[in-house]
């Protein structure tokens, strides 16, 4: 299992989280699992940018982004070269630090 740090959000998570993940599952399920409401306006199909997250630390250790979910994060708020969309990155075997950027593209969120 690795570690996943949760740096503070200020209404997902102000405290910030330490979370152990399984392997292979999505950043995001491990987020929505540890009661981290992150939005998922796709229901996870890779189809927005709203679970849009930036990998602080660990991001080498992920696999390759596809060709779709990068032509997506071109879209997201706040891009960054390590950012990912945590519906497609899957936790591997080293620890992570991530980021919850403050906004997303959405303007009205569904759980406001």
């Amino acid at each position: 299992m690795a570690q996943i740090v949760i740096l503070p959000h200020p209404v997902l998570c102000p405290e910030g989280a330490v979370i152990d993940a399984p392997k292979g599952k999505s950043l995001c399920d491990v987020l929505l699992d540890s009661d981290i409401d992150i939005e998922h306006a796709c229901e996870k199909s890779c189809a927005c940018t709203t679970c849009h997250i930036v990998i602080r630390e660990g991001f080498r250790s992920l696999d390759e982004p596809s060709e779709k979910e990068e032509d997506l994060l071109d879209m997201a708020w706040g891009l960054e070269a390590n950012s990912r969309l945590s519906c497609q990155a899957l936790v591997g075997d080293v620890d992570l630090v991530i980021e919850i950027p403050k906004y997303t593209i959405n303007q009205v969120s569904e759980n406001h």
